[in-house]
């Protein structure tokens, strides 16, 4: 009997020890996960409220020391405008003890036309050197050393005297594409006063000021456009960094109201589908009779396809190559140029017909057939499963399976027997065709020069500001891949002011800048529209075989 008890203790301290070794795990496991999401809570709440940018990171790309506590630090928050970087449990203290950099300047009183420097110790980037003894900066273990967030100049601990903390700042290096916050608070003031001759407020009446404007894309190009916000808004004022997922770029070219009349500068990040958006807001703004305020327009292309970017010498993808500050300087030196814009109105067919035509600004180029199924295939798909295409390489490879797809089944056959062509006014006789591409840049098909083939014939030049469009015909997805590759030439179809395209029958495929659609019977015509006022870069063309290669 002793026997079975003390068996039966024995079971019963086994099924605790059991039930203790199970349950306190879970336990610690959900304590902790209470308390982590309690401290996300509590974070969340810190970022919302601040007035610093503040994003979190679980690791922070080079050595980094808290701003508080002087402590190395792996992971913590940072803000995307001035810089700073703090550990998580002295982000309260950091937020109370220091200020981001001002987009206004506070009342002051009068018009102010400098500001000091605005100091911020420790992190400051690598082989920086320091302004007083133009020694290396950084170099020790520790939060050490100054930066401005303003003209990003960067000073020794010992080389700090209290004079340059007094100092004006002079904005550095891009001090003319800055918009300092003194001039927006004096403008400010002034418009409260009903005043608007802002030709003496400093600096709008310098000579070579010409404010940049950056409106970035956030969903263009693997985030790539969420990294270039931060590091313009480090370099610029954050009021000149608008993100285009939140800010219609319509309500973001307003700023251009407050600024020198024919000085603003645009720097587009995105695709040439977000260069289109920006291009339609300029032209409202043409429209609300802005024009003395329209600015000119750069690009940094981000994503696929950027024909219209690599037509203007700004490349065909960027891939944080080039650092920021190059990116300025080239918006700084760019030359000015003017792009033709294009009305394309698609009028369907039949005399029952009460649905408006429908009218689209073309940029680049139309097209119809084998190109614009490949487009409309690509499309689809892109649709369907979003997180696929988010790679070049991946989006080239779907491009090229659905053009040699294209190849067996010909979808596009006998073109010629179903359209009808005219230039400026005069019918045009069409060969066997199963594609007619409509050109108004060099560029096509992510970084082809359609026009001039294999450059071995003689051809009229193509320009993208000579009001004239350049028209092709294309026998095929497989003759396309061959002119990619230069060894092929297009059958050249003329050039013309004013293009109408007649479909008389069945439904095809046709794209206007990318965007694809089956469209049946009906009348296309294409005409002048305007101008658009834009930025060449003269160091970046580049032919896409060299990246395909290397791809």
């Amino acid at each position: 009997g002793s026997g079975d008890a003390s068996r039966a203790v024995a079971d019963w301290r086994l099924a605790v020890w059991t039930l203790c070794s199970v349950l306190l795990p879970v336990l610690i496991t959900a304590w902790c996960s209470f308390q982590r999401s309690r401290r996300q809570l509590l974070i969340r709440d810190i970022f919302r409220k601040s007035k610093h940018d503040w994003h979190y990171t679980d690791l922070f790309g080079q050595p980094s020391y808290c701003c508080v506590c002087a402590q190395h630090i792996l992971r913590g928050a940072f803000c995307g405008c001035c810089g700073l970087r703090v550990s998580e449990r002295c982000l309260k203290k950091a937020d109370q003890r220091f200020f981001c950099k001002e987009i206004m300047m506070r009342g002051t009183g009068g018009a102010p036309s400098s500001m000091p420097h605005h100091w911020i110790r420790g992190n400051v980037p690598l082989c920086s050197c320091c302004m007083v003894c133009k020694q290396q900066c950084g170099t020790q273990p520790k939060l050490c050393d100054y930066r401005c967030v303003w003209c990003q100049y960067t000073v020794h601990d010992e080389c700090m005297v209290d004079c340059l903390r007094t100092e004006d700042c002079t904005f550095g290096e891009f001090k003319d594409l800055i918009i300092p916050p003194y001039y927006l608070s004096t403008i400010n003031q002034m418009r409260k006063e009903k005043r608007t001759s802002y030709e003496k407020v400093v600096p709008y009446c310098r000579k070579h000021w010409m404010p940049v404007i950056v409106l970035a894309n956030t969903r263009s190009g693997n985030n790539m456009g969420e990294t270039l916000l931060g590091e313009f808004k480090m370099l610029l004022n954050p009021v000149q960094v608008f993100d285009l997922s939140k800010i219609a770029p319509a309500k973001a070219l307003q700023l251009c109201t407050l600024l020198p009349s024919n000085t603003v500068r645009v720097l587009v990040c995105g695709g040439d589908g977000t260069v289109g958006w920006v291009l339609d807001a300029i032209d409202e703004m043409k429209i609300k009779g802005q024009e003395r305020y329209i600015p000119q327009v750069a690009i940094l292309p981000l994503g696929t396809g950027n024909d219209l970017s690599n037509t203007l010498g700004w490349g065909a993808g960027y891939a944080g190559e080039v650092p920021v500050e190059q990116i300025l300087r080239n918006v700084m030196e760019a030359d000015g140029i003017k792009l033709d814009r294009w009305k394309v109105q698609v009028t369907n067919k039949g005399y029952y017909n009460l649905r408006k035509p429908k009218v689209f600004t073309m940029n680049n180029y139309f097209s119809i057939g084998p190109d614009a199924l490949m487009a409309l295939n690509f499309h689809a798909h892109r649709e369907k499963t979003p997180s696929l295409f988010s790679s070049r390489i991946i989006n080239k490879a779907v491009y090229f399976f659905y053009g040699t797809k294209d190849c067996l089944v010909q979808e596009c056959k006998d073109l010629n027997k179903k359209v009808e062509l005219e230039l400026d006014g005069e019918r045009i006789e069409l060969p066997n065709l199963e594609g007619i591409i409509v050109l108004n840049i060099g560029y096509w098909g992510g970084g082809c020069r359609l026009w001039e083939g294999m450059g071995d014939e003689p051809y009229p030049l193509a320009r993208h500001d000579d009001g004239l469009l350049e028209v092709v015909g294309v026998h095929g997805s497989f003759h396309c891949a061959q002119i990619q590759v230069k060894l092929a030439n297009p059958v050249r179809l003329g050039q013309a002011h004013t293009v109408r395209l007649i479909l008389k029958s069945s439904k095809m495929p046709m794209q206007v800048d990318g965007e694809p659609w089956a469209q049946g019977p009906c009348t296309v015509t294409i005409t002048h529209k305007t101008h658009a006022l834009m930025l060449y870069h003269s160091g970046e063309q580049t032919d896409d075989d060299a990246s395909s290669l290397s791809e």
